[in-house]
């Protein structure tokens, strides 16, 4: 049956929105074909069908009709407590056609509805109720939540699966057959995809299940702090854990060692790598799942965070013919986002690169990149001897981990290679003092390393909601404010909720130092100088420590004392 019969433009309308999207690259024209040709054969609407099949997200879907047809786009969280008293339709209608009301006058309704170019929707809505109808638009996710909050029994999507899932969880847990039956069951599935589908709503970068005594607890990371989520019940674990290893195709029989795998996914539209990592703990198997959107992933370093003042100086140093380049910084830091940025910029068609990672985690056209497998061998030090004898012009090696890998990084550089690498150390000047403490030679460190940057990441406020206020006194002697800015009234930035961004914050960005190696450093170097010693040297010749980096971020708007305070070790 054809919905669109009541509108003369209804046809036209699911088009402009599918043209929008296109020319936005939220939807890629093969997919395109592949929902015309399903349409083809089962019918309904083709934007249906589009976000049924996940090749668009809700949120894209929602915002292209919004804009096509020039409707207001709201978020239902912030939708009144009860839901208006004049209005009665049936919850199956509500439900089927994802439209719900949220205010009414004598002559008006206004409801939010996931498809509003589908006409039949409105004129039922207005049939049903003897009055006009005013659209607005809000995502299928969240006007299924009011549904439920409003008509439902009170449940969520979780509580929902579950509830389907209850009583089929008899049995033996330590048989691997019957595991595998359950991980395999309907409920399950849904409730691990449910899991991921809610992080890739909150772009979270990882998320953690973890088994306790008589509970699952999940949580995700948001731009790099921990929030915890609704968890299946505690009878499921065995099962959800064992549904995320069969996905990774890891060994759901070994539950006491340690193991790793990935999962290759398409949610909401989008193209999903999943590191999935599992570790035996007293209550059963933890899981931790790296997220890598594939898609969002822009190698440019304004976006990264580099500001003009910063950018001249790193280039310079990219562009020497050979050295070492030393990224630093803890675990999730944007180190490797760093190095493949500089590496794509370095990326023509006259220069081999050559990198040895573990793990590869993006893939670049036209850079030969190796995986290392230290369980038959390949480790970095043995994989960068063959790399030399392949002609490379640049090297990049994952992480300088031992002496080993760090002399023949050493030795690469002495023969005419750029080399890049990242470290584990705290601050830039930390960078050279770890090398010599691994045991490298003073002197072969003077003559080969070109710079070593150290980051952080903090999160970016959400810049239309941000709050900005007077800077105290206090605060002014306190971070030294006055040295970023003269005269004149000093303000500061403090997140601000909204339905866009919760917390206040949306995405990261990153703080840095850079040290540029210089005659009187490789000379501090040679006598074996404190780390205190070369950063004063190194902030002498002009370099801004991380925190004064952050602080001038603060003083922008991009960020918040509190973030450079939570990520520097100055405070």
């Amino acid at each position: 049956m054809d919905t669109h019969s009541h509108a003369p433009d209804g046809e036209s309308a699911d088009e402009r929105i599918v043209a929008a999207l296109l020319a936005k690259g939220r939807l890629k024209d093969a997919d395109l074909a592949r929902a015309r040709r399903l349409q083809d054969e089962t019918g309904g609407g083709l934007l249906t069908l589009l976000t049924r099949l996940g090749l668009v997200s809700e949120r894209d879907h929602a915002e292209a009709c919004a804009e096509v047809l020039d409707l207001p786009l709201v978020s239902t969280k912030d939708a009144p407590e009860l839901p208006p008293e004049g209005v009665a339709l049936t919850l199956k209608f509500m439900k089927q056609f994802a439209v719900c009301p949220i205010a009414d006058s004598e002559s008006i309704v206004d409801v939010v509805l996931a498809d509003p170019q589908d006409a039949y929707t409105l004129d039922a809505v207005r049939l049903a109720t003897g009055r006009d109808v005013r659209p607005h638009v809000a995502l299928r996710s969240e006007i299924d939540d009011l549904i439920e909050r409003w008509y439902g029994q009170g449940r969520s999507a979780m509580g929902a699966i579950v509830e389907t899932a209850e009583g089929e969880t008899g049995g033996d847990l330590e048989d691997v057959e019957h595991l595998r039956d359950l991980a395999s069951e309907a409920p399950v599935i849904r409730l691990v995809n449910l899991v991921i589908q809610r992080a890739v709503e909150l772009r979270a970068s990882d998320i953690h299940i973890e088994p306790f005594e008589n509970r699952l607890k999940v949580r995700y990371r948001v731009d790099g702090v921990l929030i915890e989520g609704e968890s299946p019940p505690a009878n499921l674990t065995a099962a959800v854990i064992s549904r995320i290893k069969i996905m990774a195709k890891l060994n759901i029989a070994e539950r006491r060692l340690p193991q790793d795998g990935r999962i290759m996914l398409r949610v909401q539209g989008k193209e999903l790598d999943l590191r999935v990592s599992t570790m035996p703990t007293a209550h059963g198997e933890s899981v931790v799942m790296r997220l890598l959107d594939r898609e969002t992933v822009v190698f440019d370093f304004k976006r990264l965070g580099f500001t003009d003042h910063f950018l001249p100086q790193f280039q310079k140093v990219l562009d020497q013919p050979h050295g070492i380049l030393l990224v630093t910084g803890p675990t999730g830091s944007g180190k490797t986002t760093t190095l493949y940025t500089a590496l794509s910029k370095l990326n023509t068609a006259d220069v081999k690169i050559i990198t040895v990672e573990d793990p590869v985690e993006y893939q670049l056209e036209g850079i030969n990149q190796i995986q290392a497998k230290p369980q038959i061998g390949l480790d970095f030090a043995h994989a960068l001897r063959s790399i030399v004898r392949q002609d490379p012009d640049i090297i990049m090696i994952g992480e300088m981990r031992d002496l080993e890998t760090a002399r023949i990084a050493i030795q690469s550089a002495l023969t005419g290679h750029l080399v890049l690498s990242t470290l584990h150390t705290n601050n830039a000047a930390g960078g050279i003092t770890r090398l010599l403490d691994m045991g490298v030679e003073d002197y072969l460190l003077t003559s080969t390393i070109n710079g070593i940057l150290a980051q952080r990441l903090v999160r970016r406020l959400e810049p239309t909601h941000a709050e900005r206020y007077a800077a105290s006194p206090e605060q002014i002697d306190k971070f030294g404010l006055r040295r970023y800015q003269p005269d004149g009234e000093i303000h500061l930035y403090r997140a601000r909720g909204s339905a866009l961004a919760p917390t206040g914050y949306l995405g990261r960005t990153t703080i840095m130092e850079f040290l540029v190696m210089n005659d009187e450093l490789r000379r501090a170097v040679m006598r074996h100088a404190g780390m205190g010693e070369l950063e004063q040297l190194a902030r002498d010749a002009g370099m801004r420590t991380m925190y004064e980096d952050g602080i001038a971020k603060a003083l922008a708007g991009e960020t918040t004392i509190e973030e450079v305070l939570r990520v520097t070790e100055d405070a």
